[in-house]
C-alpha cells in the first residue's frame, strides 16, 4: 500500500505527476484534489473512511513549464525505435554514432545522434555518412515530451490510467521491438 501510485492530472486533465498514495491522500485531504478513479478498495480512518484513490485531479490549475526529454542512450534508441538508422537491422544491442563525428566538430545532440548496429558503426568509422557512402534512414531530431514518459519513468501504469494518457499506447508500440 505504501508505494501504490496515484496519477496527478492538472484541472485541464492533462497527466501532471505519478505521486505516491499518501501524497494523494494528503491533496485529497487539504481539499487540493478530487479523486476521478478508485483504486482498489477503502482506507479506514477512525472516524471516516475513503476510497483508495488511482487518479486524481487539482482543483486549481498549476502552471509549469513544458518538460524536455533528456539525452540518455535509452531514448536515442527509443526515438529510433531500436533499429539501426543505416541498414535498418532491429536490434537490442545498438551502439551511439554521432552524424558528424565529435573530432569534426559535431556536437553531442539529439540532431547528431543515431542508432547504429556494431557492423555500420565500424564501416563508417569517425567519418560523416557522406564520406563513408552511407546514407541515414531519417534525420535525427529532438523528440517531444509525452505524459507517457512521465509515467513511465515513475511506476508501472495502471488499468484505470489508460484513458486519461492516450499516447501510452501508440508509445507501447515503439518499446516493442526485439
Amino acid at each position: 500500500m505504501d508505494n501504490y501510485p496515484v496519477l496527478v492530472l492538472n484541472l485541464n486533465y492533462e497527466p501532471l505527476n505519478v505521486c505516491h498514495f499518501h501524497r494523494a491522500v494528503v491533496l485529497l485531504w487539504q481539499g487540493k484534489a478530487e479523486i476521478l478513479e478508485n483504486g482498489r478498495g477503502l482506507i479506514h480512518t477512525a472516524s471516516t473512511s475513503m476510497p483508495i484513490p488511482s487518479v486524481i485531479r487539482l482543483v486549481s490549475y498549476v502552471k509549469r513549464p513544458r518538460p524536455q526529454r533528456k539525452l540518455t542512450r535509452r531514448e536515442i534508441f527509443i526515438r529510433d525505435q531500436y533499429t539501426c538508422q543505416y541498414c535498418a537491422k532491429q536490434a537490442r544491442d545498438l551502439t551511439l554514432d554521432h552524424v558528424i563525428p565529435r573530432f569534426l566538430g559535431g556536437p553531442h545532440s539529439w540532431e547528431n545522434l543515431v542508432s547504429a548496429c556494431g557492423a555500420c558503426n565500424r564501416h563508417k568509422a569517425g567519418r560523416t555518412p557522406a564520406q563513408a557512402q552511407m546514407k541515414l534512414l531519417h534525420q535525427p531530431y529532438r523528440p517531444r515530451f509525452s505524459s507517457y514518459h512521465l509515467i513511465n519513468y515513475s511506476f508501472h501504469k495502471q488499468e484505470e490510467w489508460d484513458k486519461y494518457i492516450p499516447e501510452w499506447e501508440r508509445e507501447q508500440v515503439h518499446l516493442s521491438c526485439p
